[in-house]
């Protein structure tokens, strides 16, 4: 009654052929997403270093660098310094996008147990909390 199928089917020539791109892990993809939180903080972080320099900036910077390096297999990232002095409130504005980038790298490093960026997260997290304290009371 009917005939059978004497050509592969599209969508099975299709489906079979995955092999042809790369896949990559669950933890590749971890590590891929929290190197780009981490830079992305790197980044904030070197803008507020332009702007107030201080220790605990600099230290902080060159952690997350190393951390970066680290998670990109000895990739060093990208660092530019920023030589304009923005005003005060743009400097806030730095403050709570660095708490916000550092946030989201926590999340990640919990989800992938990376203990070492944890800890250099939460770290910030509480460094960019406590520079906003006094503005943030100022302007109430």
């Amino acid at each position: 009654m009917y005939e059978p199928i004497r050509n592969k089917s599209v969508h099975s020539t299709m489906a079979g052929s995955t092999s042809d791109f790369p896949h990559r892990s669950r933890e590749e993809e971890l590590d891929i997403q929290l190197a780009g939180h981490l830079a992305a903080l790197l980044a904030v972080t070197d803008e507020l270093r332009a702007l107030a320099p201080s220790d605990d900036l600099d230290t902080a910077a060159d952690r997350l660098a190393e951390q970066v390096t680290r998670l990109r297999g000895g990739q060093a990232p990208a660092r530019v310094p920023v030589t304009t002095a923005p005003s005060e409130p743009h400097q806030a504005a730095l403050h709570r996008r660095a708490h916000t980038l550092a946030g989201r790298a926590l999340v990640v490093a919990a989800s992938r147990a990376d203990t070492a960026a944890a800890i250099l997260a939460a770290e910030r997290m509480d460094a960019h909390s406590a520079a906003l304290e006094p503005r943030e009371l100022a302007s109430r």
